[in-house]
């Protein structure tokens, strides 16, 4: 049964972005926790190194299962771009190196992950992949992206999601750009059925 979901935002923007706070909308009465990362709380534009960002993932999933009075494995956790990347590797077991962790009991285990938008790379640069910890994993788990978005083509991100041990549910937003502007409304509609797939 899950929980609660903690979700994260871009690199661009802030856990009050209207996609996030969508989500949070139809996904009610489920609690929903839309975080910062540090960099952000502190006023600043430029994102913290990988490794930052996922612990700051790691320490909001135990302040939701303190507030909520449960375990991560009652919990999804995700979020757009650079928010469901970190979440990813914490989920991996990866420091945010590109290396796993040790012990491999490091990696985070939730009830599902959700990444809208994963930034499989930079723009015009397919050989950069941001797919080294996809092989670990393991949970249920959403991606959800444009048709059109320069950070994936849907036949990258097939060719490279074909990996994960447990086959994700993926969906493409027609026409959508990684950004996904205006599709708040589908996307929100998408995770709130996903989830309640989970819960059943």
């Amino acid at each position: 049964m899950v929980r609660g979901v903690v979700l994260f935002p871009g690199a661009g923007s802030s856990a009050d972005h209207s996609s996030l706070v969508e989500i949070e909308r139809v996904l009610h009465p489920l609690p929903v926790m839309r975080v910062d990362f540090p960099y952000r709380r502190a006023g600043r534009r430029a994102p913290d190194r990988a490794p930052v960002l996922v612990r700051a993932v790691r320490d909001a999933v135990a302040e939701a299962c303190r507030q909520w009075t449960c375990t991560p494995a009652e919990l999804v956790i995700g979020g757009r771009s650079m928010g469901g990347r970190m979440c990813s590797l914490a989920v991996a077991g990866f420091d945010g190196n590109d290396r796993a962790t040790q012990p491999a009991d490091e990696a985070l285990r939730v009830a599902g992950l959700v990444c809208v938008s994963y930034p499989l790379h930079p723009p015009a640069q397919p050989q950069k992949l941001r797919t080294a910890h996809f092989a670990r994993l393991t949970v249920p788990s959403l991606f959800i992206s444009g048709t059109k978005d320069d950070f994936g083509t849907p036949e990258e991100i097939r060719h490279h999601l074909a990996v994960l041990p447990t086959e994700p549910d993926l969906h493409f937003v027609e026409g959508g750009r990684h950004d996904l502007r205006g599709k708040d409304a589908v996307v929100a509609g998408l995770v709130a059925a996903w989830l309640q797939g989970l819960r059943i």
